[in-house]
């Protein structure tokens, strides 16, 4: 199957099967992905062959050691893959090497990447026990310097260089080169027909992140080395942008609204962009850039990049439950209670899941509020149960890989349904041996 898409042709690779029964399908193929050279950050992988890895960044003071060693534990244990944290001072530059130290004391090898911005040529050079810990340098060339900023640049990359570590060249609209934005403001407005500001800027963005490549290249840092990003806060100025850098390089490119805004807004957001991108091809690490409430979970940025990755049928990650919405067939509340008891059930049970079941990750359950798309989406899920709507006789057929395989009535019918679950897990992906088989039994 082919697609167009700005005049560039597409087409669709890699339909999987799953389950036991031919033609149920629990991979839909995704566009393919534009070809990269692979950047290795602290044994991650970004771009090539790699899939697309979530990365998150703390909100902590990073001179606090602990509270910050805290929040990278928080976030590589939801499933962040690299962290970022904020080397903004001298104070913070010390605590780096600390910092990775004590991760590595819980177990944790989570590559932990600098944000640098001023004064990072500054940083980097006087705290080299900082400029080793890290796995790698957030570069943003709009903010280095203006009189100097080749050269402060050129050290940072320098540094790189020296400790063998990569950078992300990360060009933000808000803080753009101004000399490179004034230039081609100055080009356009001299053309017989000029462009609007805003493809201007576009350009400027675009222009900022190659250019910067190309410098770090000549200075000396290789072309495997290099992570660009091209970041604005509004969904289709980001697409356009990045529609407009992916033809022009070869290197990585990080995804992401550089501020998503809260709440839904911000999930929306980033789910508008991130996902028109990834069904292009175009992106190799993403990032949910939420603004959390105060005191709330940074985690949830990382559990919506992963969802957005499950979604898109792009990578997996934990067991997808599928519920209806209700309507008034369904005034009970109990299907869902129901539906959030068996995603709290095996989300609690994820960590165990991943060790002894290779695959669960790609389990689709679903749960269903009356007769009439109970049934037909339950046979479309490797686990489906329809219960009864409100008037409907009490019993609740459940399927097993699109056939029905029992009914259940009565009060335990949600622990019966965990069951079967545990059941239909250790049949099928029972390589590694049954964990805590068994409803009651301790997560």
């Amino acid at each position: 199957m082919e697609a167009s898409f700005g005049g560039r042709r597409l087409r669709r690779v890699g339909v999987g099967k799953g389950g036991d029964r031919p033609g149920l399908e629990t991979h839909v193929s995704i566009w393919e992905r534009r070809r990269t050279k692979e950047v290795d950050i602290g044994g991650i992988g970004v771009g090539g062959d790699r899939p697309v890895v979530v990365q998150s960044m703390t909100n902590t003071d990073t001179a606090d050691v602990a509270a910050t060693v805290e929040q990278v534990a928080e976030l590589a244990r939801a499933g962040s893959e690299l962290v970022r944290v904020t080397v903004n001072h001298e104070a913070a530059a010390r605590a780096v090497p600390e910092i990775v130290a004590r991760l590595h004391d819980l177990g944790l090898t989570t590559p932990i990447i600098g944000d640098f911005h001023y004064n990072g040529h500054i940083l980097l050079k006087e705290h080299p026990d900082c400029a080793s810990a890290l796995a790698k340098y957030r570069i943003n060339p709009g903010n280095v310097g203006s009189k100097r900023r080749d050269e402060n640049f050129q050290e940072i990359v320098r540094i790189a260089v020296d400790h063998g570590k990569p950078v992300r060249i990360g060009v933000n609209w808000g803080s753009l080169d101004q000399q490179l934005l004034t230039q081609l403001m100055d080009e356009n407005a001299a053309r017989s027909h000029p462009k609007d500001a805003q493809a201007v800027l576009r350009d400027a963005i675009v222009e900022s992140a190659i250019r910067s490549a190309e410098l770090a290249e000549a200075t000396g840092l290789g072309s495997d080395r290099i992570v660009l990003s091209a970041k604005v806060s509004e969904v289709p100025e980001l697409i356009a942008v990045y529609r407009q850098l992916a033809p022009r390089s070869e290197h990585p490119l990080h995804l992401g609204l550089t501020e998503a805004g809260m709440g839904a807004k911000g999930i929306v957001a980033t789910a508008a962009a991130l996902s028109v991108l990834l069904i292009e091809g175009i992106g190799d690490t993403i990032r949910v850039s939420l603004t959390p409430r105060p005191g709330g979970d940074r985690t949830q940025e990382v559990r919506i990049a992963q969802q957005i990755l499950q979604s898109l049928h792009i990578r997996s990650f934990e067991p997808q439950v599928t519920s209806c919405p209700g309507c008034g067939r369904t005034t009970s509340s109990f299907f869902q209670e129901m539906a959030e008891d068996i995603q709290g059930f095996i989300r609690d049970r994820m960590p165990e899941w991943k060790e002894s079941f290779p695959g669960v990750e790609d389990l689709q359950v679903a749960v269903m509020g009356c007769v009439v798309n109970g049934p037909g989406e339950s046979k479309h899920a490797n686990l489906g149960i329809s219960l009864p709507g409100t008037f409907e006789e009490p019993k609740a057929p459940v399927y097993v890989d699109g056939k029905h395989f029992t009914t259940l009535k009565g009060d335990g019918l949600v622990d019966e349904f965990k069951q079967i679950l545990l059941d239909y897990i250790q049949r099928r992906y029972g390589q590694g041996g049954p964990v805590d088989q068994e409803v009651g039994a301790s997560a």
